[in-house]
């Protein structure tokens, strides 16, 4: 790795932070495009154990902001996490033994699936008052599994599927699935860079270099945030742009990669 390439590491992360501030979720898919294309990281199986480092540290940050203002849900974050602890290291170890273009090509494939929820929640509010109990843990739980599969299997923090299921599972405001799912996001995202680490996927300081530039940037997009909420819709509808238009750069790439 050249000292460019730590730089451009460090900007990576302030994007992707600002992002996760701005909107609450949905930066960290950005982190392995990021690292592959505009860092220049050669191996995915590297990128995907770097970002997963880099995105749990960042998470872990935002669950210590978001529960100074009381908008985590202890119980069910550790729930959904517990489940998708053991999901997560089942799709890390997946996607190790996955052929690496192959797997940036499904990414790319899952980034627009995001681009279209994140399009079609752009509204949701969600329902005030709720708690993890009896009757809803069991979706909890599968809902947890599921998610941290996915979030393995490809390296990702999964926030942008972690808030719909906390919703979908136990009805509670968005506001707080966003807080609340910083505690999966770390968790998913810690036991993916354990697994990825085992096997030396992961490049240490570039890691600490999008670290370090993605609790600048997550300050920096909560500040714009507050400055900017009565358009979260609009900054939602073009973030799913955003997602959409570098999935689809992802699919070219990795489709001539493919076939040469």
């Amino acid at each position: 790795m050249t000292e460019l390439q730590y730089l451009l590491g460090g900007l990576s992360g302030i994007l992707v932070g600002f992002t996760l501030g701005l909107v609450g979720g949905g930066g960290s898919i950005l982190a392995v495009p990021l690292m592959v294309y505009f860092v220049g990281v050669k191996s995915p199986h590297l990128a995907i154990g770097t970002s997963a480092l880099a995105v749990a540290v960042n998470a872990l940050a935002g669950v210590w902001n978001h529960a100074r203002e009381g908008n985590v849900k202890w119980r069910c974050g550790a729930a959904f996490a517990a489940a998708g602890i053991i999901g997560a290291l089942a799709g890390s170890t997946l996607g190790k033994a996955f052929d690496g273009q192959k797997l940036l090509f499904l990414f790319a494939l899952l980034m627009l699936v995001v681009a279209f929820a994140m399009y079609r929640g752009r509204k949701d509010a969600g329902v005030e008052g709720v708690t993890c109990n009896r009757e809803n843990l069991p979706k909890v739980l599968s809902f947890g599994f599921g998610t941290g599969t996915l979030s393995g299997f490809f390296g990702i923090g999964g926030g942008f599927l972690i808030v719909p299921a906390l919703v979908a599972s136990t009805s509670m405001p968005i506001y707080r699935a966003v807080g609340t799912s910083l505690i999966a996001v770390a968790a998913f995202g810690l036991t993916t860079a354990a697994n990825y680490a085992w096997s030396g996927l992961i490049d240490w300081p570039l890691a600490a270099t999008f670290i370090g530039g993605g609790i600048l940037g997550t300050g920096l997009g909560a500040l714009a945030a507050r400055r900017l909420s009565a358009a979260k819709g609009r900054l939602n509808t073009l973030f799913s742009a955003l997602i959409a238009c570098v999935a689809l750069y992802m699919l070219y790439r990795a489709w001539l990669a493919l076939m040469a």
